[in-house]
């Protein structure tokens, strides 16, 4: 069975292990460095993007994100964590993990009074998927190397690149798991792929 962790320093750590369960794998709140080893693949979940880096940096998580980017496993970025793993920050010169080669733009649909719900097209799903979006941000550029899997107002919400996945939405703050299930299936491919 495949274990996918979610980082458990801040955010919607509950809603995501409840989303990966219903997708049929296991679930693991990663809140130490060495748990990482214990898991096929890593969900980055929403909360405060700043606030998250100071607990990443603060619980001594940074190396070894990379070295798990790195080594091929698959990322999921939601919200802030979208911001956390991209490799430019708009109107900062510090990127965090700097792993996925967009820029985004923090906040960028307002303050949290300006959260909304929208139907989106996402590439791989069948039929419209509901994007919550609080205080979300958005990819303002996309390099050539990464697949742009929706946008909604003319801005990109959510793209892949490799082993990595991102979206400007919570995907987990609705009872529709089909964007986990996206992600499960990246995982169970690159486990797979790892064995032969």
């Amino acid at each position: 069975m495949l274990t996918i962790g979610v980082l458990g320093l801040q955010g919607a750590v509950r809603e995501h292990i409840r989303s990966i369960e219903a997708c049929g794998a296991a679930g693991l709140v990663v809140k130490r460095p060495e748990q990482l080893n214990e898991v096929d693949g890593l969900i980055l979940p929403g909360g405060e993007s700043t606030t998250m880096r100071r607990l990443i940096d603060t619980y001594h998580f940074m190396d070894p994100l990379r070295e798990f980017a790195a080594q091929g496993k698959p990322l999921f970025g939601t919200c802030a964590g979208l911001i956390i793993l991209a490799k430019e920050i708009q109107g900062s010169d510090n990127a965090h993990l700097g792993v996925l080669n967009v820029k985004v733009e923090r906040n960028s649909f307002g303050r949290q009074v300006d959260s909304f719900e929208a139907d989106l097209t996402i590439e791989g799903l069948a039929e419209p998927f509901t994007g919550v979006f609080i205080r979300a941000p958005h990819i303002l550029e996309a390099g050539e190397d990464v697949e742009v899997l929706s946008e909604h107002g003319g801005r990109i919400v959510a793209a892949k690149q490799d082993n990595l996945l991102g979206c400007s939405f919570h995907p987990e703050l609705t009872d529709d798991h089909r964007v986990t299930e996206l992600f499960v299936q990246m995982v169970e491919k690159h486990k797979q792929e790892a064995v032969v």
